[in-house]
C-alpha cells in the first residue's frame, strides 16, 4: 500500500466521529444498528422489486411499486453508505486489508453498476410505467441484482470473522 494512502487511512481513524465510536460501545451499537437498518431498507425493497421483475406478483403493476419502493431504496442506500463509512473509520487500515471487506466493496460497486444499467436501459421506464411485461434483459438484470445484493450482505457479515 502506498505510504500516502496508509497515512490517509490512519488519519481517518483520528477524526472525532471515529474516536467517539472507538470510545463508546453504545455509540458504536447505534451506528451499527443504523447501518443494518439502511441495509434492511435497501435490500428489503430490492428483493420484492427484483422478484416482481422476475415474474412474481404479476397482478401488481410496476408503475404502482416504483414511486413507493424507489425512494425507500434510495433512503436505505444513503443510510447504509453514510453509516458504513462511519463504521469503516473506526479501523480503516484493518478493513482496507480485510478480504471480506474488499469483496463487499467490489460487490457494492457491481450492484450499483447493475442499477445504473437497469435504469439506463432502453424501455425500462416505459415498461415500468405502462405495465408491459419485463423483457428478458430486464429479468436477467433483476436476477443479477438479487445475486449481487445478497452476496454483498453475506460478505458484510463475513468481515467480522476474518
Amino acid at each position: 500500500m502506498p505510504p500516502a494512502l496508509l497515512q490517509a487511512l490512519e488519519a481517518l481513524s483520528l477524526w472525532p466521529g471515529a474516536r467517539w465510536l472507538q470510545a463508546s460501545g453504545t455509540a458504536y451499537l447505534w451506528v451499527n444498528a443504523a447501518h443494518i437498518l439502511g441495509l434492511g431498507l435497501l435490500v428489503g425493497v430490492i428483493v420484492p422489486l427484483d422478484l416482481r421483475l422476475l415474474g412474481l406478483w404479476r397482478q401488481v403493476p410496476l408503475a404502482a411499486l416504483r414511486p413507493v419502493l424507489q425512494p425507500m431504496a434510495a433512503l436505505g442506500l444513503a443510510l447504509a453508505l453514510l453509516t458504513g463509512l462511519w463504521l469503516f473509520s473506526v479501523r480503516p487500515v484493518d478493513y482496507a486489508f480485510n478480504t471480506a471487506f474488499q469483496c463487499k466493496l467490489a460487490l457494492l460497486v457491481l450492484a450499483l453498476g447493475n442499477i445504473a444499467w437497469q435504469h439506463g436501459a432502453i424501455g425500462w421506464l416505459a415498461r415500468a410505467q405502462h405495465a408491459a411485461a419485463p423483457s428478458v434483459a430486464v429479468r436477467c438484470r433483476a436476477a443479477l441484482s438479487l445475486l449481487l445484493w445478497l452476496a454483498m450482505v453475506l460478505a458484510g457479515r463475513w468481515i467480522g470473522f476474518l
